[in-house]
């Protein structure tokens, strides 16, 4: 199966963000792609929340999703709408970091709101507080798919390795990680996490990326490390986007997920124990 990674530097107008997703989702289809992933906050990654207050909407009404549905359904493929920034049904306040997934039909086939909240100092500039804004999510998704099932998480998720754990028990061959992943971390944590997530659950990990420098109108700036990746069941790294934006493809063969657990059967291999003293 081709599965295609679409690399962005979203900016914090949808529209615009929602037209280049689209470019992206006829070019994933020209190379042959069955399935096209973007990354998180595809619709909209700023710095204010009262510029996101003016632009986000309700999953109902929100323009992104309804052009990504009409898109996929045009071009018959399988699309994550990597998580978007929505307003939340009340009376929660904050918004939801919500991950869609969209069949080939145009319909929603899954939901996911990213659990785990962001909130960091990674160095004495860079501090992000993202549950100030976003409500985390409480329930775990596996969605079923022609191509198997794909266990969905979202960007500082990948540091919870019983979550993508109790998705591949729970049945998931492949696991969606999309991300705006920070530079003060990216080099030393993305791709080593990536790969134990791999490593741990025999799973397909596919890891769409936001990157470069975001043109924001209001608040501070914000830049992303990139480097969207595919990682295989036994933890080879098949793809690395590097920084530039655009449409990565790579084949995965699905197989692999079955020889990685036979080898190394870790996921049947629980044993209950005593907590430390």
């Amino acid at each position: 199966m081709r599965v295609a990674l679409l690399q962005m530097c979203s900016s914090d107008n949808p529209e615009e963000n929602l037209n280049t997703a689209c470019a992206m989702l006829r070019e994933a289809k020209e190379q042959g792609a069955a399935f096209a992933l973007a990354p998180e906050v595809m619709n909209c990654v700023s710095g204010s929340r009262a510029h996101q207050q003016s632009v986000l909407q309700v999953e109902a009404e929100d323009l992104t999703l309804a052009g990504l549905r009409a898109e996929a359904k045009a071009l018959g493929l399988w699309v994550l709408a990597g998580s978007l920034a929505l307003k939340s049904d009340p009376p929660e306040e904050r918004f939801a970091n919500r991950s869609i997934l969209i069949d080939d039909q145009g319909e929603i086939a899954a939901r996911y709101d990213k659990m785990h909240m962001f909130d960091v100092q990674v160095t004495p500039e860079e501090t992000h507080r993202e549950s100030d804004g976003y409500a985390p999510g409480e329930q775990a998704v596996v969605a079923e798919t022609p191509f198997g099932p794909v266990g969905m998480t979202v960007c500082y998720d990948v540091r919870f390795a019983y979550l993508h754990r109790a998705l591949a028990q729970a049945g998931a061959r492949i696991l969606t990680v999309p991300a705006a992943f920070s530079p003060g971390t990216g080099p030393w944590h993305w791709q080593p996490l990536l790969q134990a997530r791999a490593i741990e659950t025999g799973c397909f990990v596919l890891a769409p990326g936001q990157t470069g420098t975001h043109d924001i109108s209001q608040g501070r700036s914000r830049k992303t490390y990139g480097h969207s990746m595919v990682v295989a069941p036994w933890g080879e790294v098949l793809l690395d986007a590097g920084t530039e934006p655009g449409v990565y493809c790579v084949d995965i063969d699905l197989s692999q997920v079955g020889d990685a657990r036979r080898k190394v059967p870790a996921l049947s291999h629980d044993r209950e124990f005593r907590g430390p003293k």
